[in-house]
């Protein structure tokens, strides 16, 4: 959720027409995160408008809007002021948010995602070119995943293959660790290289990698822009050993 200043708490309630004007933003979250794998938000898509101008009241959406993805029927936040943290002058970002199931996407093909929002006079649409894909890193080479040797260098691809993120971030967290370690990554494409520091602790981890990714937006209809972005992150449990 996106809070800003806005005109003392003032709620407008705003046909689509009338928000036009403003950039929607879009985010898709693909975490595999293996402590809570089923954590709210974490394969999400999201769209957002972007907030009025500062002094001007915060908009909602009217009742007679409604947005589908790829069909489907979105949750819709009618924005507006917000009272989050003591402040009456903050702004919710009029938004649609659709919950996915990460193991359909991975047994379907890769295809468009096209988002549409309509009310009785105007339609928004999105479609963001092979975006709906699910995304993973797979472990490259001999040996496996689940157990990594000090000093041994270790390759993930990011899949699908034709795309390319980055940069790809790599962490290791020991188990009942307090800090995580940042590891050093070497990037060709969508294949991303880590070396086990000779310091790590012989030890159980969480090894994370995770990366951002530009989506291709195809077409963008009924607002002034689309702006946004894929991130995706994986955890594996891992063994260090000498």
């Amino acid at each position: 959720m996106s809070l800003i200043g806005c005109s003392g708490g003032e709620t407008k309630v705003m046909s689509l027409a009338e928000m036009s004007d403003r950039t929607l933003t879009y985010a898709l979250a693909d975490v595999d995160d293996v402590v809570t794998p089923d954590a709210q938000g974490a394969h999400r898509f999201t769209v957002s408008y972007s907030v009025s101008k500062d002094g001007a009241p915060c908009s909602r959406f009217a009742d007679d809007v409604t947005a589908t993805f790829n069909g489907e029927p979105m949750t819709l936040v009618p924005g507006g002021a917000s009272d989050v943290g003591g402040r009456a002058d903050t702004c919710e970002n009029s938004r649609a948010f659709f919950n996915y199931d990460p193991a359909a996407w991975g047994r379907e093909p890769v295809g468009d995602i096209i988002v549409q929002l309509q009310d009785a006079t105007h339609t928004v649409r999105l479609v963001l070119q092979g975006a709906k894909a699910k995304r993973q890193f797979t472990f490259q080479g001999e040996g496996t995943a689940d157990r990594l040797r000090v000093g041994q260098t270790y390759a993930f691809l990011w899949e699908p293959a034709t795309e390319v993120p980055g940069p790809i971030e790599v962490v290791l967290f020991r188990e009942g660790g307090r800090a995580p370690t940042n590891l050093t990554a070497t990037q060709e494409g969508g294949k991303v290289s880590i070396t086990v520091p000779p310091n790590t602790p012989q030890a159980n981890h969480t090894l994370t990698l995770g990366a951002d990714l530009a989506g291709v937006v195809r077409e963008c209809v009924g607002v002034a822009s689309c702006d946004g972005g894929i991130f995706h992150s994986q955890d594996f449990l891992v063994s260090v050993v000498p």
